[in-house]
């Protein structure tokens, strides 16, 4: 009887569940009270290579409150969503305030099956001195920043790689 035998080309873990992210991607309340700042939404598709939206792809966010802070006991500062069949994710949160020396910016972190280690990226409102996205090659650069779609909505795909790969960051 012929054993099989796993290879590189099989999906290794972790797996989520499609509910893992539900309930979880609201940062503009924090124990039922309503964080302080400008409320935004920021929205993005997530695609591999060939441009194909990958689903279940979990997405967590952590970023300072309105006034550039992260030990601020009435704005959590993290969330977590998932991508649906589309691709698509989606986080309602306070647009963040800047750090002394950087721009206003949310840190992002994708896990999803068969990635051999996690992603990290940045997700920044507008191009400009900030030593992170000048650590990107400047040609690279725009797609760190969001384009905004309307007063409250910020836009910001992500590809996994290929022409036009998002610029991902080492740990």
């Amino acid at each position: 009887m012929k054993r099989l035998v796993p290879s590189a080309e099989m999906t290794t873990g972790p797996f989520f569940p499609v509910e893992f992210a539900q309930g979880t991607n609201d940062l503009t309340l924090v124990d039922g009270r309503a964080a302080t700042g400008e409320v935004i939404e920021i929205t993005g598709r997530v695609t591999q290579l060939d441009g194909r939206a990958l689903d279940n792809v979990v997405v967590e966010i952590w970023q300072a409150d309105a006034a550039g802070r992260f030990d601020n006991p009435d704005f959590c500062g993290w969330g977590r969503a998932a991508t649906d069949s589309n691709g698509v994710y989606r986080f309602r949160t306070i647009r963040p305030g800047a750090l002394p020396g950087r721009l206003p910016h949310i840190n992002m972190l994708l896990l999803y099956s068969g990635l051999m280690r996690q992603l990290q990226t940045a997700l920044f409102f507008e191009n400009g001195k900030d030593p992170v996205l000048e650590a990107v090659p400047a040609a690279a650069r725009e797609r760190l920043v969001a384009k905004k779609q309307d007063a409250k909505t910020y836009v910001f795909d992500i590809r996994l790689r290929g022409e036009g790969e998002t610029p991902f960051f080492d740990d």
